[in-house]
């Protein structure tokens, strides 16, 4: 069922990633509450098919890795009510296997992006403001080979609480979503089997495998008012994932 937002209609909703994934799939929400949704990818072909299916929605080519590309993009968006930082890789890499190299990439592409797109935003900002950071169930699971990720996972969290202390006097709310391990094309493709997804729902405390529309309608929340008391939070849409 189909939940209105009716304060985000007409509300600049800007999305990082929003190609594919839970990405696409927020772009596709946002739409469908008629907010005007600029997201950008370094897949055009996807980019640009799902942009051209709906009137609402602009896409810009922006490699987040290069703070020149980021401040163009945010600098040719005039006002901005939402923010959503969901662009994201996650490698599996052993330690002694990782290099500097994918080291500070990652930390360019996970964490700096997300910084970067705040400080250019902020004074686009239309107040009260909403800005969702994502950071992911791993950071809690600590899975090997993932270090890397893991740790700007984490860095994503705590930039995450600084910032709603920091902007909250301005009307900017703060918040972040973890995902628990969602069902996308790509998690499909590469890592999950009859195997991990039998251990998921082992793991879970309501089986079912959790798809990225379902990532959306939390984001959606987390966007509109109906959050308004959220600030600083971070919200673990993982099923009731078991740590131990």
């Amino acid at each position: 069922m189909k939940v209105q937002y009716h304060d985000l209609s007409g509300k600049t909703v800007v999305i990082t990633g929003g190609a594919n994934g839970i990405g696409a799939a927020m772009v596709r929400k946002f739409q469908l509450q008629e907010s005007v949704v600029h997201f950008c990818d370094i897949d055009v072909a996807k980019g640009e098919a799902l942009a051209g299916q709906f009137a609402n929605v602009h896409f810009s080519k922006v490699d987040l890795r290069k703070p020149e590309e980021i401040q163009d993009w945010i600098s040719g968006i005039e006002l901005i009510d939402v923010l959503i930082n969901n662009a994201a890789n996650d490698p599996r890499i052993p330690l002694r296997d990782l290099t500097v190299d994918q080291w500070d990439e990652l930390i360019a592409l996970n964490l700096r992006s997300q910084m970067l797109t705040i400080r250019e935003a902020v004074d686009r900002f239309r107040k009260p403001a909403s800005i969702i950071n994502f950071s992911s169930i791993t950071f809690h699971l600590g899975p090997v080979e993932m270090a890397a990720y893991v740790a700007t996972k984490g860095g994503i969290l705590a930039m995450s609480r600084s910032l709603a202390r920091e902007l909250g006097k301005e009307g900017i709310r703060v918040n972040t979503i973890s995902p628990g391990w969602i069902m996308t094309e790509r998690q499909l493709e590469q890592f999950v089997d009859d195997d991990t997804k039998a251990l998921i729902r082992e793991r879970q405390c309501i089986p079912d495998l959790l798809q990225p529309d379902e990532i959306a309608d939390v984001a959606l929340f987390l966007a509109s008012s109906s959050s308004g008391a959220l600030t600083g939070q971070e919200l673990l849409a993982d099923r009731g994932w078991y740590f131990s």
